[in-house]
């Protein structure tokens, strides 16, 4: 049952080119957003489609990896845990930010490119 404690799982699709940045450290974070999309029917009977936007931030080889294999628009499964932190901006206010720490991923279009997807790893 501790598998199912803060566990997220999403499909959707990139919203932008996944951003690495390499920190003092030596380690390789990314970063993008990810768009999902629910359907259903309202009050009158028409089809209405809500999209929500996630942030995520995923580490190391495996950032490195969806950057290479993957551009704005890219379908792809991810799963995860949910991270909220805070901050102070620029003008002293205080900020909160939600995202998910990507632990997995799934690649569930095309790659980007035939030279891509033939070097892919896996």
């Amino acid at each position: 049952m501790n598998t199912l404690r803060n566990k997220v799982q999403l499909i959707g699709h990139l919203g932008a080119k996944v951003e690495l940045k390499t920190l003092e450290s030596g380690k390789v974070v990314g970063h993008v957003t990810i768009a999902t999309n629910e359907t259903y029917k309202n009050q009158n009977g028409e089809k209405v489609t809500e999209t929500t936007w996630h942030n995520l931030s995923i580490w190391g080889k495996q950032a490195e990896i969806l950057e290479k294999y993957t551009d704005k628009g890219s379908e792809v499964g991810i799963e995860g845990k949910l991270s909220n932190r805070t901050y102070t901006d620029k003008n002293g206010e205080k900020r909160y930010f939600t995202e998910v720490i990507v632990s997995d991923f799934l690649l569930m279009g095309t790659p980007k490119s035939k030279k891509a997807e033939a070097d892919l790893p896996f």
